[in-house]
């Protein structure tokens, strides 16, 4: 039995098997590479090469990149921009997130493009209401066809160019591929709005992210902060300056309770510290009482910053809130608390506490199990303390931070370092994997991410997906079985006219590129394209251009392109879901590239 159809073989048992979904991809796909290695077509190094591969390691920089940008507010602020553009319209909604990911495919490649906007989508979805499925892949199909709006937008775009010129014919100029890339993302958001709603599922991944949007809202109204509590300021000429809390009288302002003070510089809790300008007090009880003590002490309603709300006060870049539940055995059971208390740790503040959905205190109580805390502190408090296994952390203060603070610590260094990445990317400067490593590295070392956060932002699934299937490509050229199709392709089309060509050319390249890289079937598909462009004594360019657009229709299977596997967790989709909307988009592909591309680049 030959090499070429023990690599059939395998290709179909491996097809058979993403279609059943009766064993893990990664199984498959690792059995992929080991079946190529036990047959004998691929030797040790190059049957495991695809997990070092650079585009493998590129594909793991651009995770991190996205959780830096996710973490430091950036996509929780373009998620509340496309949220506030799009509203209630699904077609709006469809509209801008295609037209998004499409023009920043073009910047900065399809897979940082995708990897960037997933988590905004994904958040958008769940606050619109909407079925993950019905947004991501449209976002994927359109930036494919955004990958041929720009020179930069695909690595094939690169070799059709450097083809052309090298058959004599000039390159193709940064935009040229505009001309067909445009009408082909015209269109193909036309099919993903109007179709969309009928050939894609209605589906959710395994798990979905909580709207955490308006959780400050959510936590003040449940523990009664958002009425008859008040924030006073420390002015300059205030006499409280220089005291600590515990030495104020308050009983000279019967039913006002001091639940807690903060540093107006750094948001952590005072303690027992000296009260200083621009220092917050939060009180709670009656506003004439409040005006009153406001008045004697010399103090102003609502902090710097004119935020005049409560939540806004607790809840913003600096600091946030947690919620937090008492478990069984924890030591905290049997301990004294009461609101306004700083923790032992000195940098959290236990603003309320509850027992059966009802508020205890304000006096000191002993902790029971079940019993729930709310607890205020800068950020970096709250992920440090609150991994203690004496208490039960309601929503990770890190997703909290994610989602609703827009635009929080650490955005402008992250948007800096995506921007760096980007201008990289565009230029050519250094290869794409050397700049996704520096940004990933850089997201680190500017503290956006800390290293644990880094590592947990890396889809590994994806990344053994495409590592164990790269070797899939060599073994397709090293075996001669992509030149054996090509050749017989060309051999039956080459007679009956340039049309037939470029249909042929068409069918082959989408076809190989639904099983291995589109960069891999370019490389086999355009050498034979061109020789048989001057065969047939026409110009090489319809026919290397046809070639682009067909390997950008890479819309039948997950495992397509790796942006195709990227979405197939965070929607629930199955491995039929791709083809039935795919194919369509797939014959808008063939009628530009056979029909449309000769009318730009005469034979």
């Amino acid at each position: 039995m030959s090499e070429v159809a023990i690599l059939f073989a395998i290709i179909a048992v491996v097809i058979v098997l993403f279609i059943s979904e009766k064993v893990p991809v990664v199984l498959v796909a690792l059995g992929t590479a080991l079946a190529l290695y036990f047959t004998g077509i691929l030797d040790f190094r190059q049957a495991l090469a695809g997990l070092g591969d650079p585009t493998t390691i590129f594909i793991a920089s651009l995770f991190v990149v996205s959780a830096g940008l996710e973490a430091a507010g950036v996509t929780a602020w373009a998620g509340q921009l496309l949220i506030a553009k799009a509203g209630a319209s699904r077609a709006r909604q469809l509209s801008l997130i295609m037209l998004a990911c499409a023009l920043l495919t073009a910047l900065i490649s399809l897979n940082g493009a995708v990897a960037a906007l997933l988590p905004v989508v994904v958040v958008m979805a769940v606050r619109l209401a909407q079925p993950p499925s019905q947004l991501l892949m449209p976002m994927v199909f359109a930036s494919h066809a955004g990958s041929l709006l720009a020179l930069t937008g695909s690595p094939v775009n690169v070799l059709v160019s450097e083809a052309s010129a090298d058959a004599g014919y000039g390159q193709f100029g940064f935009f040229e591929f505009a001309i067909v890339g445009v009408p082909l993302l015209v269109g193909t958001m036309l099919i993903l709005i109007f179709l969309g709603r009928y050939l894609l599922p209605k589906t959710s991944g395994a798990s979905m992210p909580t709207d955490l949007s308006k959780h400050a809202r959510t936590l003040t109204e449940q523990y009664r902060l958002d009425a008859g509590v008040f924030q006073l300021r420390v002015r300059a000429s205030s006499p409280l300056l220089g005291r600590a809390t515990s030495s104020v009288d308050w009983s000279a302002y019967p039913g006002l309770t001091l639940i807690g003070a903060k540093s107006g510089s750094t948001a952590r809790p005072l303690g027992e510290g000296a009260l200083a300008e621009g220092d917050l007090l939060l009180l709670r009880g009656d506003a004439q009482t409040a005006a009153q003590l406001a008045t004697d002490q010399h103090l102003a309603f609502g902090p710097d910053d004119k935020d005049s709300g409560v939540a806004d006060a607790l809840f913003n870049r600096a600091s946030g809130l947690a919620e937090v539940v008492i478990p069984p055995r924890s030591a905290l059971i049997g301990r004294e608390v009461f609101p306004g208390m700083v923790t032992e740790s000195g940098d959290l503040l236990v603003l309320a506490i509850q027992r059966r959905g009802e508020d205890i205190g304000p006096g000191a109580v002993k902790l029971e199990v079940g019993d729930t805390m709310l607890l205020q502190g800068t950020w970096s408090a709250l992920d440090k303390r609150l991994a203690d296994p004496e208490v039960l952390v309601v929503d990770s203060p890190e997703l909290v931070r994610r989602q609703a603070v827009p635009m929080g610590a650490g955005a402008k260094a992250s948007i800096a370092i995506l921007l760096g990445m980007v201008a990289a990317l565009a230029t050519g400067v250094v290869p794409a994997a050397i700049a996704g490593l520096c940004a990933a590295g850089a997201m680190v070392l500017f503290r956006v991410l800390s290293v644990e956060q880094a590592y947990r932002s890396i889809n590994w699934t994806t990344v053994i997906l495409v590592g164990a299937m790269t070797p899939l490509s060599a073994a397709m050229m090293q075996t001669g079985a992509a030149q054996l199709l090509a050749d017989r392709l060309v051999a039956m089309v080459g007679d009956a006219g340039p049309l037939a060509l470029l249909a042929g050319l068409f069918v082959l390249t989408a076809v190989l590129g639904q099983l291995i890289s589109n960069t891999a079937t370019a490389l086999i598909i355009i050498p034979i394209a061109v020789t048989a462009a001057l065969e047939l004594g026409i110009s090489p360019q319809p026919v290397v251009m046809t070639v682009c657009i067909a390997a950008a229709a890479a819309f039948l299977t997950p495992v397509a392109t790796p942006v195709n596997l990227m979405i197939m967790g965070p929607a629930g989709y199955k491995f039929g879901d791709y083809w039935k909307l795919g194919i369509v988009c797939m014959a808008w592909f063939f009628v530009m590239a056979v029909f449309f591309v000769p009318l730009v680049w005469r034979f």
